[in-house]
């Protein structure tokens, strides 16, 4: 059975730091690309960040470059999202999710796997 879990999420004030992690089972995890998304009440959904686990290559939305750094740790089929520098804005669910063939693209449909989310509070 596959599982995503997402852990990480909380209340965190403007300026400061939250480490996301998804832990992943039920697949061959090197053969994938993890990907981080997120929604906001009343918005879309948005892809922020990805990684290729095989090789590491990482990918990040204009609004997150600089501030949020992905990373994969293979031995234990774990992705994180370290958030530094948090907004307001960056207030959201945020919902790991793989896929076996996005190659780099953060299109919410071209993902197989969700996992189940976890809330961000930035207060301002």
């Amino acid at each position: 059975e596959v599982q995503l879990v997402e852990s990480g999420g909380g209340l965190v004030q403007a300026g400061g730091s939250l480490r996301l992690s998804c832990a992943a089972s039920g697949f061959t995890f090197d053969d994938y690309v993890i990907g981080w998304f997120r929604q906001a009440p009343g918005k879309e959904r948005e892809g922020v960040s990805c990684i290729l686990v095989s090789d590491g290559s990482t990918y990040y939305v204009d609004s997150v470059k600089g501030r949020f750094t992905i990373s994969r740790d293979n031995a234990k089929n774990t992705v994180y999202l370290q958030m530094n520098s948090l907004k307001p804005e960056d207030t959201a669910v945020y919902y790991c999710a793989a896929s076996s063939w996005a190659m780099g693209s953060m299109m919410g449909y071209e993902y197989d796997y969700w996992g189940q989310g976890t809330q961000v509070t930035v207060s301002s």
